[in-house]
């Protein structure tokens, strides 16, 4: 698992390679993963915006922007979590994912708290010594 914290708000990750959506031959990966929010602070936020930064074994960047996660913008007040299943699709059989989710507090204070890079491994990756 891979962890973040960001003003007292923890993001957590863990992936994992889908292996009967997936097909090598056809050069399609595809993983899920689990973010857990903990807001470990005093005020109450709200998740408004995602920033993802995905690169794939060859250094392929793909950004991907949104409005909330998994459609919907959660508001946690301190000590609440919230979790959530999402997916990704590549055509190298590794990769990272990185990034950031846009914030706000009740007074209309907005910030950016990290996402942890983690990685999309599979079985079909070859490891290269260097």
């Amino acid at each position: 698992m891979y962890e973040k914290v960001t003003r007292d708000i923890s993001v957590s990750v863990r992936s994992f390679y889908l292996e009967e959506q997936s097909s090598p031959e056809d050069d399609h990966f595809v993983w899920a993963y689990r973010v857990n929010i903990k807001n470990g602070g005093q005020d109450t936020v709200q998740l408004l915006n995602r920033h993802w930064k995905i690169t794939d074994k060859n250094g392929r960047l793909q950004e991907v922007r949104g409005s909330g996660v998994v459609g919907e913008q959660p508001v946690l007040k301190p000590g609440e979590t919230f979790e959530y299943t999402s997916g990704c699709p590549l055509e190298t059989p590794s990769g990272i994912m990185a990034g950031t989710y846009q914030m706000s507090t009740a007074s209309g204070e907005h910030f950016d708290i990290e996402i942890p890079a983690f990685s999309l491994d599979s079985p079909y990756d070859t490891a290269a010594i260097n």
